[in-house]
């Protein structure tokens, strides 16, 4: 015969292994409703109109070598339109790396909503004179960073389809 106590025993066992699971999915809900908060900034942030004649200006310059940037937009690092664009989508991306760096946002959701190969591409060169010109080789690193992150997922899904 069992005992009221036994009984009591597995039923605040149960009771505990219940919280902990609850608490758990709870954990796991507050974690993705973080992240998709974070997502819903980023994506506004991308759709400021600072942001986009920015985005516009980057992916319209067109040179050759730093002669020919500063021939056409001034120095790199100076206040004139295009390369102060090429300032603000980089300082954008390059946040998007530090994010991605530190597990705070998702692999996945970044490439759904950023075209981060793209302006990597399209920056690399720019980030390369001002990395030359300024002796700092970390200039945007967490930004390259994150395009070569995306480089291999891209690569490691191409080949699961393969």
């Amino acid at each position: 015969m069992v005992d009221i106590q036994t009984v009591s025993i597995v039923i605040a066992s149960a009771s505990v292994i219940a919280g902990i699971v609850y608490y758990a999915f709870q954990l796991r809900h507050q974690a993705k409703m973080r992240q998709t908060d974070l997502v819903v900034r980023i994506s506004s942030d991308m759709k400021n109109r600072e942001f986009l004649e920015a985005t516009l200006d980057v992916t319209g310059a067109e040179f050759t070598d730093y002669d020919d940037f500063v021939k056409k937009y001034g120095t790199p690092l100076s206040k004139n339109q295009v390369p102060l664009s090429f300032l603000v989508v980089g300082n954008y991306f390059e946040q998007i790396g530090v994010l991605y760096r530190n597990k705070l946002i998702d692999a996945n959701l970044i490439g759904q909503l950023l075209a981060i190969s793209y302006m990597w591409e399209k920056m690399e060169p720019y980030v390369r004179i001002v990395r030359k010109e300024s002796q700092d080789q970390s200039y945007y690193e967490w930004f390259e960073y994150l395009y070569n992150e995306v480089k291999k997922r891209e690569q490691q899904q191409a080949s699961k389809t393969a």
